[in-house]
């Protein structure tokens, strides 16, 4: 008498047919090396959204703000920023840019560039001439500070010089300013433009508590 064949493990009338494909899910994760994925439910949340390194200017969009000088050492006698009107203008807000003219006096040369890379805030300085032209200085900057070095502090951010601002500097001749660290600190009430390197600090801050008339636009703005 010929023995019935040996019915598979794995045979559909053997099971139910929820356990079966729970089954065959786990024979061929065994055969593939690879781990079993829950089924879709239709209920998984999506990916948190990265944070916006640009959050703290955004508030500050289409405003302009009076500054003065809260440090400038060693001061030169021939400061540019000396019994200047010292004005910033949060003026175009973009989604992964922010730029903001800094007008001294009557000089409009100056736009600081905010700008989001990967997660951390860069910040440029667009420096132009009457006509609209680039200056031999510009667009030097860097990223924001992300080493062990920084002082983690809410509202202030720190950029180092980049290596294109460093080269730039050694190329023009300024040496003195390879070193460059530039910061920005910004809360409810102030919003502070620093630049500091050994034996040099500068210090602008301007009362966000009292937004005045927005200036006409920079040199080739």
């Amino acid at each position: 008498m010929t023995p019935s064949p040996a019915r598979s493990p794995l045979s559909r009338a053997a099971l139910p047919r929820a356990a079966f494909v729970a089954t065959l899910a786990i024979a061929a994760a065994a055969c593939t090396g690879g781990a079993v994925k829950p089924a879709d439910t239709g209920t998984a949340s999506a990916a948190p959204l990265a944070a916006d390194p640009l959050r703290e200017l955004r508030p500050l969009c289409g405003r302009a703000y009076a500054g003065r000088i809260v440090a400038d050492t060693p001061a030169s006698a021939d400061d540019p920023f000396a019994g200047k009107t010292l004005v910033m203008h949060v003026r175009d807000c973009g989604l992964t840019e922010i730029r903001v003219p800094f007008h001294v006096g009557d000089d409009r040369s100056r736009t600081w560039v905010f700008s989001a890379h990967e997660g951390r805030l860069r910040l440029k300085h667009d420096h132009r001439h009457e006509d609209g032209s680039a200056d031999a200085l510009t667009m030097y900057g860097g990223d924001q500070r992300k080493d062990a070095v920084a002082v983690v502090t809410k509202g202030r951010y720190e950029f180092p010089a980049d290596t294109y601002s460093q080269d730039m500097f050694r190329a023009q001749g300024r040496v003195v300013s390879v070193p460059n660290v530039w910061a920005v600190e910004i809360d409810a009430r102030r919003f502070v433009y620093e630049l500091a390197r050994p034996g040099r600090l500068f210090r602008v801050e301007f009362d966000l508590s009292q937004p005045v008339a927005p200036p006409p636009p920079p040199w080739g703005g």
